[in-house]
């Protein structure tokens, strides 16, 4: 409309001067003249005030991995993601029947490169530099055992990670080393799902065959006989890098996976009388049994550098991380 009167006002003056014997090159003259006041106007206006404005769409974040959706909700942690808004993503998997939300997550890192992945089980923190996880956390309850799903032993790349920096099942062929789960499948019987994302590779590290089919086999089976025994337990265990420049695998040049040097693994139950244990265990093939590499939670967070179940009252918290008693877990 304001062009149209632009245009009537400058038709107008040209037929008033037409007397003075204009041509109407001098009206379509000014006619551009105010098209071209009009367009920067707009674009002051764009400039100033358009600024705060956010682009706006949807992304569901599933991708198909075989056939099947994978609900990988992932979130990356920066300097804008609050604890807050962590929590409200680890709601989606955390057991029902718990008191405190996402009891069996660290407090949020800051001295690691970090990838938050919520799956429908378990949550993993990633390393985006070591193609490793940093940590994998779940709740461990009675009915996560009771399924009936098979283990699928499908392994795959898990598509919520870039593709320049993802991980698929192959590179680690040749490498000598077994393809180590952090959260075991067989904790994850009660769902196709969750079982199907249990071999996704940012479950799985590095791991030596022998620790991996023996003492860390014998640990995962152990927290299973604890879940019957005192029911829901936290866990969260994952790789310690030991050195500033790791070991790595993988025959693509942007795809490295930095080899762990050691594994820890913390296990929590409130049921009964609360009580807390740590064990760590280097990458290699490891003698004596599995309870020879316990230790407090608290000796656990010096050698990691995490804090564990932060959420726990702090009086409950510092005498559970403390103590070390492993005939209170019956051995």
């Amino acid at each position: 409309m304001f062009l149209k009167f632009a245009y009537n006002t400058a038709l107008k003056e040209g037929e008033g001067k037409m007397s003075q014997k204009k041509t109407p090159k001098k009206i379509l003259l000014i006619c551009m003249m105010l098209c071209l006041a009009v367009i920067g106007m707009n674009y002051l206006w764009s400039c100033t005030f358009g600024t705060d404005r956010l682009p706006t769409g949807k992304n569901s974040g599933d991708d198909k991995v075989n056939g099947i959706v994978q609900k990988s909700h992932s979130l990356v942690k920066d300097k804008e993601n609050t604890k807050d808004e962590m929590r409200l993503l680890s709601n989606e998997y955390r057991s029902q029947d718990s008191d405190i939300k996402n009891l069996e997550q660290p407090a949020e890192l800051t001295s690691q490169n970090e990838k938050i992945l919520v799956k429908s089980q378990f949550v993993v923190s990633y390393n985006m530099e070591k193609l490793c996880p940093n940590y994998v956390c779940w709740s461990l309850t009675p009915e996560r055992l009771n399924g009936k799903v098979q283990r699928s032993d499908k392994f795959h790349a898990d598509f919520s990670i870039d593709e320049f920096q993802r991980v698929d099942y192959f590179d680690f062929n040749g490498s000598g080393y077994d393809r180590g789960h952090m959260c075991p499948a067989g904790d994850n019987k009660n769902s196709e799902e969750a079982m199907l994302e249990s071999f996704a590779m940012t479950n799985i590290c590095p791991q030596n065959h022998s620790l991996n089919m023996d003492l860390w086999n014998d640990l995962e089976k152990q927290c299973r006989s604890w879940v019957r025994k005192y029911g829901t337990l936290y866990i969260c265990c994952g790789p310690i890098f030991d050195k500033k420049t790791s070991k790595t695998i993988g025959r693509r040049k942007k795809v490295k996976i930095a080899v762990p040097d050691r594994f820890f693994k913390v296990i929590l139950t409130l049921e009964d009388t609360p009580k807390a244990v740590g064990f760590i265990y280097p990458n290699r093939s490891c003698d004596g049994k599995f309870q020879d590499y316990a230790m407090s939670v608290d000796e656990v967070e010096k050698q990691v550098n995490m804090d564990f179940f932060y959420q726990l009252d702090e009086e409950l918290e510092q005498r559970v991380e403390k103590a070390f008693d492993l005939s209170a877990w019956g051995i």
